[in-house]
């Protein structure tokens, strides 16, 4: 969840405290959703897996008790801050960055990422280098984001503590596309993975629109970006204070934009 390769770097910067919060609501929200698929795709036991951008350790967890002793699974992330702990075993843990470097050797049963390459400044490269990754049958699992398709926070924009909460979200997607997010990538995705070569492509959608993890989600974020809301004048210090009030209350039903998840085979 933190490959990037920007010239004004990764906004949700791994080395921040706030990413540990961050990774944990994202996997609350999303690993069911990921290994619903990952399920589905017939991962088991003896099989090869790459974990591009792997960010925080759930899923490369989750993918080696699938895979089992006698299988492999590869996790890779430009900062390995947060996997570090899990090399070993079936899990290998690696510094890698998608776009720019050979894909690690051998070839895979499972290419996933996810919430990765909307970051990434040259995705078709990375795209490529993953599709190559692949054995013949082997799956590619890409999820990401497309907050042009629901750009709100909150999308039942009901009064004032709303309207703030849309603003801010608003200045977050600016700060975002400003360093290089596509915030309309995860709409192409099942055309993108037909266009390289992959079969039997398909794709669903997947946002909450009211979780304690969204509420988690949007704290740890807002108080990462803060200073650069800020200094866009994006918002002010007062009404960031105001928006995490609101947020604390738990009366907010607050979204995410829609996690795509799309997946093909390799002939």
């Amino acid at each position: 969840m933190a490959e990037h390769d920007t010239d004004q770097g990764y906004l949700l910067d791994n080395q921040q405290s706030e990413a540990g919060i961050r990774f944990g609501a994202l996997s609350e929200l999303f690993d069911p959703v990921t290994f619903r698929h990952v399920d589905q795709l017939g991962i088991t036991t003896g099989m090869r897996c790459w974990e591009v951008g792997a960010g925080a350790p759930s899923v490369p967890l989750g993918l080696a008790e699938r895979v089992g002793p006698t299988g492999a699974v590869i996790a890779t992330d430009i900062d390995v801050s947060w996997t570090g702990d899990i090399d070993g075993g079936v899990i290998e843990v690696l510094r890698h960055d998608v776009a720019a470097d050979p894909p690690p050797p051998g070839v895979f049963d499972l290419v996933h990422a996810r919430l990765v390459l909307v970051h990434v400044t040259d995705r078709a490269e990375a795209l490529h280098r993953m599709v190559q990754a692949l054995r013949p049958g082997g799956r590619l699992l890409l999820e990401d984001a497309d907050p042009g398709l629901q750009p709100l926070l909150c999308p039942d924009e009901s009064g004032p503590e709303q309207r703030l909460a849309n603003r801010l979200r608003s200045g977050f997607r600016a700060l975002m596309a400003a360093r290089g997010a596509d915030l309309a990538y995860g709409r192409t995705l099942p055309r993108l993975l037909r266009e390289a070569g992959l079969e039997d492509v398909q794709a669903d959608a997947y946002f909450p629109i009211t979780s304690p993890a969204c509420a988690v989600l949007e704290d740890a974020t807002v108080r990462q970006i803060r200073s650069l809301l800020v200094a866009e004048g994006l918002a002010t210090d007062a009404e960031i204070d105001r928006h995490l009030a609101n947020v604390a209350t738990g009366r907010l039903d607050l979204a995410t934009a829609p996690m795509i998840s799309a997946w093909g085979r390799r002939p």
